[in-house]
């Protein structure tokens, strides 16, 4: 550009003309002397155009083949690259798509194709039927999807070339798409020998994207959605199909655990895959939330014990949010497989969507596939507890800045109007004016959400020990029924020994006698007998008053 600005000053000083500051700076920004050197898209198809005729044979084209321009790029330095997609008898060919690269002049320079088959058919007609095709494909996408009962079926075939597997044959490519069980999309491509009918090939057609989302509590988070055309869905293909939708402030009718009619989970949509603004005002904010606090659980169970989704059959689950009208609750329901939020009063709670309650209501569906502990008495309140102890390690997983690990429930949902700072404590249970520390002959008679107070208690003496410390900026202070001094293993430890109690040792009537005993062949199975592990389970039991 300097180049550009010494001529032009030159000409104005030959010409006799007065070369003020004002005119040369004038001159130096203008549009001529900033124009872009580069072949424009237009010049760039223009002499890919050319080539195409001049090296038809090295690119295997032929009078019955046509191409159509994909993708134009061109570099900073005028090199020019031309994407193709191919026909054959006007009919899309699979594998027939190639890339022309020029130099900046436009000349020829090389070619990449995706595959180098030449393509003769002798007929385009094909023997299996497009309704044919379309069935084939209905069937493969069911059995891709474990038998599941797809609802809203359809399938759309259309005749290609397939020259992506061996030598091209016709084939139809077939779309076929539906939804599963719990109205999640599912998709799948089925590529078919339009002569034999046999399966070519078969894939997953569902789109993800990576966004993210503001959430309320847990700052912005990263979120896996789908996408379908120009619009994004709040699903996650990559965790089971979990989905959130908006309840839209409506109640289920349920009488006797029959549901006449549910709210609705209309799912979340978004034009750029930038969800919510972390204010209460934007609906999807919560949305956020639930689906950050799904990914963060399903994470946490897949990752930590091996447990894929929370039945263990890869299924995801779907959430609810804004049910009702400032309903202060939150709740997992096994019949619909599902979370259900409310938004809060605003005085008590907040909307109820924080990380640790979303990690315990899910736990609650893990409970009810693995050991059903009995929603009452002793069971009750192990039932509860186990939501708490796994909940709170959802929590510490996702080691999230915005809403760090600690032993506090629902702590981030609370408002004013409530009175304390959380929902429980686990260091010190009683603390919540409701919970008991530890284990009486009438503890079964207490609410469970109160009765749990017992395990929660022991959880946390078993995880970080007795007596007064600071744990990630919050105080704690753990007393013990006997006086006792224990000490701690760590979460890792903890959330082993409970998980395998629940899943292996706990039935529908443990009690806390029987969650002792389960727990300790947990902590044998798993660090041996008589190890400092098991250990420690005998003594966090007896410090809480169960022996």
């Amino acid at each position: 550009m300097s180049r550009t600005r010494n001529t032009r000053a030159s000409r104005l000083a030959t010409a006799g003309v007065a070369a003020t500051t004002a005119t040369l700076l004038a001159a130096a920004l203008s549009p001529a002397a900033h124009a872009d050197p580069r072949p424009t898209r237009a010049t760039a198809i223009e002499n890919a155009a050319q080539a195409l005729v001049q090296h038809a044979t090295a690119l295997g084209l032929t009078s019955a083949e046509g191409t159509s321009v994909r993708d134009v790029i061109v570099d900073r330095n005028g090199t020019q690259h031309v994407r193709y997609d191919r026909t054959y008898r006007e009919l899309p060919v699979l594998g027939g798509d190639f890339v022309v690269h020029l130099k900046s002049d436009g000349a020829y320079r090389s070619a990449d194709r995706a595959t180098r088959s030449r393509i003769s058919l002798a007929s385009i007609v094909p023997n299996v039927s497009a309704p044919k095709a379309a069935d084939l494909a209905v069937n493969a996408l069911r059995a891709a999807n474990l038998g599941d009962a797809l609802k809203q079926v359809k399938a759309k075939p259309e005749l290609v070339v397939d020259a992506l597997h061996g030598t091209p044959k016709l084939a139809w490519r077939t779309n076929a798409v539906g939804k599963d069980s719990l109205g999640n999309p599912v998709a799948r491509t089925v590529l078919t020998d339009a002569r034999s009918g046999a399966q070519i090939d078969a894939w997953d057609s569902i789109e993800t994207a990576t966004g993210d989302g503001k959430s309320l509590y847990s700052g912005t988070v990263p979120l896996e959605t789908t996408q379908s055309g120009s619009t994004y869905n709040l699903t996650d293909p990559t965790r089971g199909n979990t989905y959130t939708g908006d309840a839209a402030n409506k109640t289920d009718l349920c009488i006797f655990g029959i549901c006449i009619s549910r709210a609705p989970s209309t799912v979340f949509t978004d034009a750029d895959n930038h969800w919510g603004t972390g204010a209460t005002s934007d609906r999807s904010s919560a949305a956020v939330d639930a689906q950050y606090g799904t990914n963060e659980t399903w994470d946490y169970y897949k990752n930590v014990h091996g447990r894929n989704g929370i039945a263990g059959d890869g299924k995801g689950s779907y959430n609810r949010v804004h049910y009702g009208n400032s309903y202060n609750n939150a709740f997992w329901d096994d019949s619909c497989f599902c979370m259900t939020y409310g938004d809060g009063d605003g005085t008590t709670f907040g909307p109820l969507v924080a990380l640790d309650v979303a990690g315990h209501e899910m736990t609650h569906g893990v409970t009810s596939k693995t050991a059903a502990l009995t929603y009452s008495g002793e069971s009750g309140g192990l039932n509860e507890a186990t939501s708490d102890i796994l909940g709170t390690l959802v929590e510490w997983y996702a080691n999230n800045s915005s809403d760090p690990g600690d032993y506090l429930i629902g702590e981030k949902i609370v408002r004013s109007g409530f009175g304390k700072t959380a929902l429980r404590y686990m260091d010190q249970p009683s603390k919540d004016g409701s919970s008991a520390d530890y284990w009486s002959s009438s503890v079964g008679n207490l609410d469970v959400h109160y009765s749990s107070g017992v395990a929660n208690h022991f959880a946390y003496l078993l995880a970080e020990g007795s007596g007064a410390k600071t744990i990630n900026g919050v105080s704690y202070n753990s007393p013990t029924y006997n006086g006792s001094t224990v000490t701690g293993i760590g979460r890792d430890k903890l959330g082993a020994i409970w998980y395998r109690a629940l899943t292996v040792y706990m039935t529908s009537s443990t009690n806390y006698a029987g969650a002792r005993t389960a727990t300790l062949n947990a902590a044998k199975d798993l660090y041996g007998a008589g190890s400092t592990e098991y250990n420690a389970v005998a003594a966090a039991w007896s410090a809480v008053n169960v022996n």
